[in-house]
């Protein structure tokens, strides 16, 4: 099944991350594939430690992409695209039961990487996979493809009042 979690509130990666760890729990193989994340955050610590969970993102911290360059973006394009061939890899031969992409809404919405084969994999995806997609603004034809669609909606958040992100919390 395809299962999208999106919004403007916080949760939509960590609600992924928890189905990650009951899917692995049940000993599921798992992979997270983050698009617009490279740099460190708490939850990588303890994931790198589960059996049956891997993780993959770029190699480095592009920051928030209204402060990249166009070679910056051009980069980040290219590890993207990378990360989607491996997404591909990893559906068609069969070596994973849940695949997440976060940042997915993101990232294709800034066309940071190849929609055409970004579609190609969401619609193509066979039924022995669990596929998750999170992130804001997804298009329609993805909420109408999803079984599953949570929104995640903020009423209130601390960075209204000037409160930067915190270990352990946001990220």
């Amino acid at each position: 099944m395809i299962e999208i979690y999106c919004g403007d509130g916080k949760g939509k990666t960590t609600a992924a991350i928890g189905l990650a760890i009951r899917a692995a729990g049940a000993g599921m193989r798992v992979h997270i594939i983050q698009f617009l994340k490279g740099g460190h955050t708490s939850e990588l610590s303890i994931l790198e430690n589960i059996p049956n969970i891997t993780v993959m993102r770029c190699d480095k911290e592009y920051g928030f992409t209204f402060n990249m360059d166009d070679t910056e973006k051009e980069r980040l394009t290219a590890c993207h695209n990378d990360l989607l061939h491996k997404a591909s890899d990893l559906i068609w031969n069969k070596q994973t039961d849940l695949l997440i992409l976060d940042e997915y809404f993101c990232a294709y919405g800034l066309h940071l990487f190849d929609r055409e084969f970004a579609n190609r994999i969401v619609f193509t995806c066979p039924d022995t996979v669990e596929l998750v997609l999170t992130g804001r603004n997804p298009e329609p034809q993805f909420l109408e493809k999803a079984d599953y669609v949570s929104e995640i909606h903020s009423v209130k958040h601390p960075y209204e009042n000037g409160i930067s992100a915190r270990a352990g919390i946001e990220y």
